[in-house]
């Protein structure tokens, strides 16, 4: 063997080496490997490809970025572009995020894992038509793994098919019956019966686990365990095993309302200024509290043809934080609340219209429903005086108890007062709070308050008055919203693909005793 070849084939171990580590978690051995790797080539793609892996898998996001453009830059493949959006997804980049994904589209070999991983990062980006595609390839070549299947599954449910997402679940379950993020999904998306359901494997999966040390699978299968009761009735032994559920990861969390005060003050010190702003009447903006009826008012005004459903947007935030240029992680905070009162208004606005596009564009006005923007409704109003922003209400106990029954992924920070029933009466009753002031601050043509309850009550009434306040004539579209076809991708996807039902109304004194203890914390909403 010569020693060119030796050379190759010392580099080819060390790649395998490096993988076979990085598979194992062996993370110091897997960096000894690539460096070794480079050292015999320092422009093979590979080795930086996975260094960029072990970034990305300790949540350095800036060295992986780092990493995966030198691999692109040696000739690295459709994985180096994904896994490269992936970095700037978590930068809040979801504009070049795509870019990169649409880069990785066009080298997309016939490999499933980087199919999936393509998959993956357009659902990221809100651009669910394009994830499926993705992860029905992957799992074509491949229906071995748990996860390509598990990407397919909720991806279906995204798009409405929710007998494809169940039979794909059932399918994964087969493979790995053990399987809590399946069980889940099936549980949350069908009404379980006392002669069928899945409650044997998720207790005993919950007995079997350590909840300390997995507070995260002890949040997906208590959650699972009591919507089977709630769905048997037993509604006091559903709540309690939301309880156990959440035990862990609240105190691991320590979450207290105090922690979020300061933000909802710093919102309500802002007064909207008399600025130009950017004119358009294109955003239509929909916020509220989860649960509460934004995805049921997005779907009603998306079924109207002047209007498209954008989805939740993280774009507002984003614009508002990079024009702020405040230091701290959170995109959402005091410190950028009180930035804004020195902001360019134009400049804010045509930032967030640039960056919603091709999500939007594609009708005369978009919904942008990301729930968060409440605190945003002043700022919005002043970069975008035109827009029309509907803020959802609903009965104060209700909203407490649809919030604390869902599962929220507690890598978003901005969800966890719902771990603990009182705190999350607390941070209702703040909400409900700023949104009078908002009625009080904005103007009564840009702001507009639905109330979930009426909507059920009368739905022609209640969508007559919402489409006459964006402006929008009549269409008997938007009463069979049940009948829309585009994806949704909320905690709400199967109940809002079926007509109104009035059984979500007054839900609340099914909990007795535990619901009456958060009346202290809740005033009435007030009439609008």
């Amino acid at each position: 063997m010569g020693i060119e070849e030796s050379a190759a084939a010392k580099l080819r171990s060390y790649i395998a080496a490096a993988e076979k580590n990085l598979g194992e978690k062996r993370y110091e051995a897997m960096h000894v490997a690539c460096m070794e790797a480079v050292k015999l080539d320092a422009r093979h793609p590979r080795p930086y490809f996975l260094l960029g892996l072990l970034g990305a898998e300790h949540g350095r996001f800036d060295k992986a970025l780092e990493l995966f453009d030198r691999s692109i830059s040696f000739g690295g493949g459709a994985e180096a572009h994904a896994m490269r959006a992936r970095c700037l997804v978590a930068f809040s980049r979801p504009d070049d995020a795509r870019t990169a994904l649409e880069k990785a589209a066009t080298l997309a070999s016939e490999n499933a894992h980087t199919l999936d991983t393509i998959g993956v990062g357009f659902a990221r980006v809100g651009d669910h038509d394009r994830a499926i595609s993705f992860f029905r390839r992957a799992v074509a070549l491949d229906e071995s793994q748990p996860g390509y299947l598990y990407n397919l599954g909720s991806a279906e449910q995204f798009v409405g098919d929710l007998n494809g997402a169940e039979e794909t679940f059932n399918k994964l379950l087969t493979i790995e019956p053990s399987n809590v993020r399946a069980l889940s999904a099936l549980v949350q998306m069908t009404k379980q019966r006392r002669d069928q359901n899945h409650l044997p494997a998720l207790t005993k999966g919950f007995e079997e686990i350590d909840a300390d040390k997995a507070p995260e699978t002890a949040l997906q299968i208590g959650h699972a365990i009591a919507k089977t009761y709630e769905d048997f009735g037993e509604h006091a032994k559903s709540l309690e095993w939301l309880n156990r559920a959440k035990d862990s990861k609240r105190r691991i969390v320590g979450y207290h309302f105090e922690k979020d005060a300061a933000l909802f003050q710093a919102a309500k010190d802002y007064a909207p200024p008399e600025a130009p702003g950017f004119k358009t009447d294109e955003p239509i903006f929909i916020i509220g509290m989860p649960r509460t009826g934004t995805t049921l008012v997005d779907r009603i005004l998306s079924s109207h043809p002047k209007v498209t459903s954008a989805g939740e947007l993280s774009q507002f935030s984003i614009a508002a934080k990079r024009l702020a240029g405040t230091g701290s992680p959170y995109v959402l905070d005091v410190e950028t609340l009180r930035a804004a009162r020195s902001f360019d208004f134009r400049t804010l606005g045509e930032a967030y219209l640039q960056a919603t596009r091709p999500l939007s564009g594609k009708t005369a006005h978009f919904t942008d429903k990301m729930p968060l923007n409440f605190f945003y409704a002043g700022l919005i109003h002043a970069a975008l005086p035109n827009a029309k922003i509907v803020c959802v209400l609903r009965d104060p106990l209700d909203t407490c108890f649809s919030n604390y029954r869902q599962l929220f992924s507690t890598a978003f920070t901005y969800y966890v007062y719902n771990l603990d029933l009182t705190e999350t009466a607390k941070y209702v009753a703040a909400f409900n709070g700023l949104m009078d002031h908002w009625r009080e601050a904005l103007p009564a043509e840009r702001f507009h308050t639905v109330r979930y309850e009426r909507i059920i009550e009368d739905q022609e009434v209640e969508t007559r008055r919402l489409l006459g306040f964006c402006g929008l004539e009549w269409d008997e579209a938007c009463l069979n919203f049940h009948q829309n076809a585009a994806p949704v991708a909320t905690a709400s996807a199967s109940q809002v693909r079926k007509p109104l039902y009035s059984s979500s109304i007054g839900q609340w004194r099914r909990y007795g005793a535990a619901a009456e203890g958060l009346r202290a914390h809740l005033p009435a909403l007030r009439e609008s």
